[in-house]
């Protein structure tokens, strides 16, 4: 049963989204950190961090995670913002996380960040596969 579950969660297209998920994460550290090195408070780094990480994941999860090969102005304009909403969705989770974990528990922020980092790759990827990049529409 455990050989089962292995092999259909395992396919190419999980191993390519957690492949650009942790490059996707690594663009939100980099923004992040060298924001707060700059001394730019907290909530504000995690905003920008995320932003620029799911531009990053847009444009890498249609083209190398789930193929998606439409390009109409039409169809972009809607997958794009289906995206965004989703993103912002667990973005949102994200920030509200970080201030629960860092004000209200006193936890180190890095580690509420590798925390809450396993949560949201795994609602991106539901959203994204379920709602987003549906092979069916397209």
């Amino acid at each position: 049963m455990l050989k089962k579950l292995y092999t259909k969660l395992m396919n190419p297209e999980v191993i390519s989204y957690l492949i650009f998920g942790v490059l996707t994460t690594g663009v939100d550290w980099i923004v992040y950190t060298a924001m707060r090195h700059v001394g730019v408070d907290y909530r504000f780094a995690t905003g920008v961090s995320w932003f620029a990480s799911v531009i990053f994941a847009y444009v890498t999860n249609k083209l190398f995670v789930f193929h998606n090969d439409t390009f109409t102005l039409s169809y972009l304009w809607k997958e794009c913002l289906s995206f965004f909403a989703c993103r912002i969705s667990t973005g949102i989770f994200n920030l509200l996380a970080m201030m629960l974990l860092v004000d209200g528990l006193h936890m180190n922020e890095y580690l509420g960040k590798i925390l809450i980092a396993f949560v949201v790759v795994i609602l991106n990827y539901v959203g994204s596969k379920l709602f987003i990049f549906r092979k069916n529409e397209r």
